[in-house]
């Protein structure tokens, strides 16, 4: 201490002193004029070591004194210094100058902040450049320093944040292009400490790294680069640190990184945009913060984001080359232009050079991917990061490629990698933009969460975000698919307008995307011709995106709310399904069986579009398969009789209209006939009848079971039937629709051995109003004709006969009455006359429309005839109405 003491007063005069140490202001100042002009004499002696010296003094003496007012003379006097020595010198003491003074701006005092924040103004007035190798200390100060309670501070705060950002703005240039970078050590194996040597001379070589340990340590603090002169701004040394602070939450501190982001990417030279996804998670945080102000201002920053990026893929795909960082993380550069990329990618898929980087695996989503920077030796599973073999570096990138050389992060140390190279070949011109490359996989990571926020302002933008990717980007967003539809579809029905019109825009884009995409891999010539091109390079075996994985989001989401996203959930596995047949939703998949439950949706629009995927499926697959997917439609309407009652109609009709309606009918005959469960049976059977009987969509199998003289009229029929058994009153109208009026006669006189439930009136109660439909007209007109159709009166006559006196009575009597007269002409003739041939259960008299044998149809010439056993048909229809009387009885038993 002593000899300091006499150092000091060797230094620094008495007077001096105690003016640095007063509290007054005004003598402050006047001692740190008295340091300036020490300093400048001792500067135009060129004595370094005397103003080695008084730094030397000001900084232990002063700038780190316990007093407050010393603290404060201090930094006065160490900006007074670096008037004095100029920007000439000042570069010299910089290293010694800046330390002292950061470190007082989170001094407890307020006063000594606002000194510290007015003497770096001065320091950074005269340096300009060079106080850019301390851009990230103090710049994290500032962050903190804009949210200081005093507003004296506040103001010297933002005067010097003012000046930095004009220091930044004149010394932002583009890094050196690959081939002017030397090589440079490892950072870390050698550091080249600063110090201010006894002769006060300072070696050019002797320069501290902005991170060493005097000064306390910063994130995002790195070495310098190669090739990286201290007085450029350098952005990527920055970017880990605005990805640290960009966390910050209060709301000045805020609106101070809003606005250097503002500042930074005006600058076109540094093309931010590059970094966008360092600190774009930030931003989006900031649309719901609770100061509007700050709502705004990220909001604005991201717009005009959003227009660069557009600009931007508008100037690499008119040069025929878009870099873009897909899913896997790795590099895809589409080039039909001057450049030659190294990998070419569509959708995610890359195709790596021979030497390239075939044995890594993919990242996760959004995440980041190691990478073997000798393009020379892939990474084999035994190899290590921590080997020593100089020829392999495993590598993190740690931003994305908006220069000409790409650096790589390992360990915490930045290590020169082999670099992707995106600049253009000598002599083509630079255009701004051409060599950003767009880091989807890592935007797309982060808008993922973004879209499904509770906050209204962070959700539409994210929307508005993922549509304009879907139009820039296209092909490169076809591996997101699964996360995009599971996001957005959601938001379909959302309340709020502006949102659900988001949602609409973008899942509307991409649906015709990934069509697109389909058709121009099927070489349709479909799409755009940037995305046919790129399409055509995947072999066909390839998955343009994880398909599966598509196709379970998509069937999570019948189980939401919203109508509208269950429909468009359908939509999309409808036109998947169509492109892809053979790959997803099988008859073992768990989204079949998903699709079966969903017939039970009240939605009618959902059940619609599930029975068009279903019918869709058994179009593509085997008998095999489309058996068991009446199986199992019968075993859903088995189980829910709610889903037979309300929806059975719906879905057995959608059915018929997508598919075969006779092959359907076969099928539910087949089953049917087999089943166990006879009163479900029975019910299903009734259904089945007046769909058969009223719908539109079956008219083709109506007129084949009228034509009994074919071979296929004959053999529907007789599949029908054995079925149809199951009830009583569905047969007989079977019979009336075939024309068999002989042989539905011949059912009348079994019916008189039932039992007459409520549950069989009511039916004939409906069959007497099928009757007077219009499906039922011809048999209407073949009353009028009693010679040819005897036994069609004796059908009508016997229902008249079952039912009691009800409206339906009424109607059917009305009916027979109006024609009793015409059946008078010819009561000798028929049957009601007594000359009838053969006896009510004889199987000798035939149906008045069919011989006995049916004439062969086309296409069997050479095949005999087809003969109805009606009497066996007849026993059939007894022996399984036993079967189920004695259910019956066995039921009321139990």
């Amino acid at each position: 201490m002593a000899e300091i003491g006499g150092q000091q007063q060797f230094v620094l005069a008495p007077v001096v002193v105690r003016g640095l140490n007063d509290k007054l202001y005004e003598k402050r100042k006047a001692a740190a004029i008295e340091v300036e002009k020490l300093v400048r004499e001792a500067l135009v002696n060129n004595d370094h070591q005397r103003i080695s010296s008084i730094v030397i003094s000001l900084i232990q003496d002063f700038a780190y004194s316990a007093g407050a007012n010393a603290r404060n003379g201090g930094l006065i006097a160490l900006a007074a210094t670096s008037i004095a020595l100029g920007s000439s010198e000042l570069s010299r003491y910089l290293d010694d100058i800046v330390p002292p003074v950061i470190s007082c701006f989170t001094d407890t005092d307020s006063r000594v902040r606002y000194y510290a924040c007015e003497a770096m103004y001065n320091v950074a007035k005269v340096a300009r450049g060079d106080i850019l190798k301390y851009f990230n200390e103090i710049f994290d100060a500032l962050s903190k320093l804009m949210a200081d309670t005093d507003p004296s501070v506040k103001t010297g705060a933002e005067l010097l944040d003012r000046l930095v950002k004009d220091i930044v703005t004149e010394r932002s240039s583009y890094y050196p292009q690959e081939g002017e970078l030397e090589d440079h050590p490892v950072a870390g194996d050698e550091k080249q400490l600063s110090s201010l040597s006894h002769t006060g001379e300072v070696s050019g070589t002797d320069r501290r790294y902005p991170s060493d340990p005097q000064m306390p340590p910063t994130p995002g603090s790195t070495y310098l680069l190669s090739g990286m002169k201290p007085s450029t701004f350098n952005l990527p040394r920055f970017i880990p640190l605005l990805a640290e602070r960009i966390k910050a939450i209060n709301p000045a501190t805020r609106m101070f990184l809003v606005q250097w982001i503002k500042s930074l990417d005006s600058v076109p030279d540094l093309e931010l945009i590059g970094y966008l996804p360092d600190f774009m998670d930030g931003l989006f945080a900031y649309l719901s913060d609770r100061n509007v102000d700050v709502r705004v201002a990220a909001l604005n920053c991201l717009t005009e984001f959003l227009k660069e990026m557009q600009d931007v893929v508008a100037v690499q795909r008119e040069r025929g080359s878009l870099n873009v960082r897909g899913r896997n993380g790795w590099l895809s550069q589409q080039s039909s232009g001057p450049l030659s990329p190294s990998a070419t990618s569509v959708g995610g898929l890359e195709t790596i050079d021979e030497a390239g980087r075939g044995n890594l695996s993919p990242p996760p989503f959004g995440g980041e991917v190691e990478t073997v920077t000798d393009p020379g030796r892939a990474l084999s599973p035994t190899d290590s990061q921590d080997q020593d073999d100089p020829n392999l570096y495993i590598n993190r990138a740690i931003s994305s490629l908006s220069m000409a050389s790409t650096f790589y992060a390992q360990g915490g140390k930045i290590r020169p990698g082999k670099p992707i190279s995106t600049v253009p070949p000598a002599g083509v011109p630079y255009i701004s933009g051409q060599v950003v490359v767009f880091e989807l996989g890592r935007m797309m990571g982060i808008l993922a969460p973004h879209l499904i926020s509770q906050d209204e302002e962070t959700q539409s933008t994210a929307l508005r975000w993922v549509d304009k990717f879907v139009e820039m980007f296209a092909e490169h967003m076809l591996p997101f698919t699964p996360e995009l539809v599971g996001a957005i579809l959601p938001c379909l029905a959302h309340t709020i307008d502006p949102i659900r019109n988001l949602a609409m825009e973008a899942n509307a884009n991409l649906f015709r995307l990934v069509t697109d995409a389909y058709k121009a891999n099927e070489g349709s010539g479909a799409g755009t011709a940037d995305l046919s091109a790129s399409i055509s390079s995947i072999s066909p075996g390839v998955d343009l995106f994880d398909m599966q994985a598509t196709v379970e989001t998509l069937t999570l989401n019948f189980q939401d709310g919203s109508e509208e996203t269950r429909v468009a959930s359908m939509d999309w596995l409808i036109m998947l399904h169509r492109k892809a047949p053979r790959k997803i939703l099988t008859s073992d998949d768990n989204a079949f069986h998903a699709l079966l439950k969903t017939l039970s949706d009240p939605s009618e629009e959902v059940v619609r579009r599930d029975l068009q995927l279903l019918a869709q499926i058994s179009h593509y697959s085997d008998e095999e398969y489309f058996m068991k997917f009446i199986v199992n439609l019968l075993s859903l309407f088995s189980s829910d009789r709610r889903i037979l009652e309300s929806r059975g109609a719906l879905i057995i009709r959608q059915l018929c209209l997508s598919l075969n309606a006779e092959r359907i009918y076969r099928a539910f005959a087949e089953i049917l006939e087999r089943d166990e469960d006879l009163e479900f049976a029975s019910s299903m059977v009734q259904n089945l009848n007046i769909i058969l009987i009223t719908a539109p969509e079956l008219s083709d199998v109506r007129r084949r079971l009228k034509n009994l003289d074919s071979r296929d009229g004959l053999v529907l029929f007789a599949v029908l039937y054995r079925s149809w058994c199951h009830n009583p009153v569905a047969t007989f109208a079977l019979c009336l629709l075939a024309q068999a009026y002989e042989h539905a006669a011949n059912l009348l006189q079994i019916f008189a051995e039932l039992e007459v439930t409520v549950s069989f009136l009511v039916q004939v109660d409906k069959l007497v109003q099928l009757i007077e439909s219009p499906v039922f007209t011809y048999l209407r007109l073949q009353l009028l004709e009693p010679d040819r159709y005897p036994h069609l009166f004796r059908c009508l006559f016997g229902i008249l006969m079952l039912l009691p006196q009800s409206s339906a009575f009424a109607t059917l009597r009305n009916r027979l009455n109006s024609v009793s007269s015409m059946v008078m002409l010819y009561g000798h003739t028929g049957p009601l006359g007594g000359q009838v041939t053969g006896t009510a259960g004889s199987a000798s008299p035939q149906p008045s429309s069919a011989k006995a044998r049916a004439k062969p149809s086309a296409g069997h010439h050479s095949q005999e005839p087809i003969t109805l056993r009606w009497h066996e048909l007849l026993t059939h229809f007894r022996n399984v109405q036993l079967r189920h009387e004695r259910s019956r009885r066995t039921g009321s038993v139990i």
